[in-house]
């Protein structure tokens, strides 16, 4: 706290002076008296329960209006919170019976233009700088419950290249998993702060966007955005049908159990 001095300055100044002789006046030193008195400012914090907006990965201090399919779900409620994650869309491709790799689509925003990589979003608003865990599962595997070959066996999702970001100051970040694969039912850690660690807003951004030549449906060879740090791998052996299939990735943010 910055110490105000509040004080009094009283300058006196004496002539002194003769009748029978005229002198010149003599300054005398000035004195300088005062006294210090302290305030007080004060300023409480509590943690805050409202929801956080998403925000751009590559800009984590500016909020965001991100795309997914069927809109996105409301983050969770809380001082400790997932705030958004990306619903993955490795787009539309050719039946094929060798072993294929498939990269995810970008994350799309309601800003015309705007495409950045796949990335999930945490909030720790406690203030209590105690740490957290971030994981994520994939329920099932890849399934339309109404096609003839009703999942894709043996199929992996793997997320790589994680990495924190987050406009906060002074503070120490999460540890990222580098490369996460999925199996079906198996919760496994994708980005988590130790004690004194990830408080604020967190983003775990997935690797980046690359130009990617494609054959498009028309069979016309374009190139597209794609972020080849999240992949689908499916083996050529696996049989499939011409329809869509889906997965749904559960994410969970745990608060690390104190000693």
């Amino acid at each position: 706290m910055k110490m105000i001095k509040y004080g009094k300055h009283l300058t006196i100044v004496a002539l002194l002076s003769v009748t029978a002789v005229a002198t010149a006046t003599v300054p005398v030193a000035a004195e300088e008296t005062g006294t210090d008195y302290a305030s007080n400012g004060a300023v409480e914090f509590v943690p805050n329960n409202d929801p956080v907006k998403p925000v751009d990965p590559i800009d984590p201090g500016k909020p965001v209006d991100p795309l997914t399919p069927g809109g996105p779900n409301p983050g969770t409620p809380g001082p400790l919170s997932i705030d958004f994650a990306s619903s993955i869309e490795f787009g539309t491709n050719k039946i094929s019976s060798v072993d294929e790799v498939y990269y995810a689509n970008p994350q799309l925003y309601k800003e015309e233009g705007k495409a950045t990589a796949n990335y999930v979003q945490v909030t720790d608003n406690r203030g209590v700088s105690t740490g957290w865990d971030l994981k994520v599962k994939q329920e099932a595997q890849f399934e339309n419950a109404t096609a003839k070959y009703k999942t894709l066996k043996g199929s992996v999702i793997t997320l790589n290249n994680g990495q924190a970001a987050s406009n906060s100051e002074g503070v120490t970040a999460p540890t990222t998993v580098k490369s996460v694969s999925l199996n079906p039912g198996e919760s496994v850690p994708v980005m988590s702060a130790a004690d004194g660690a990830g408080d604020g807003t967190w983003v775990d951004v997935f690797g980046g966007l690359k130009k990617v030549e494609i054959v498009n449906e028309e069979g016309v060879k374009e190139s597209v955005n794609k972020n080849t740090d999240v992949q689908l791998e499916v083996p050529g052996k696996t049989p499939k049908s011409a329809v869509e299939y889906r997965a749904q990735l559960t994410w969970t943010l745990s608060e690390v159990a104190s000693n």
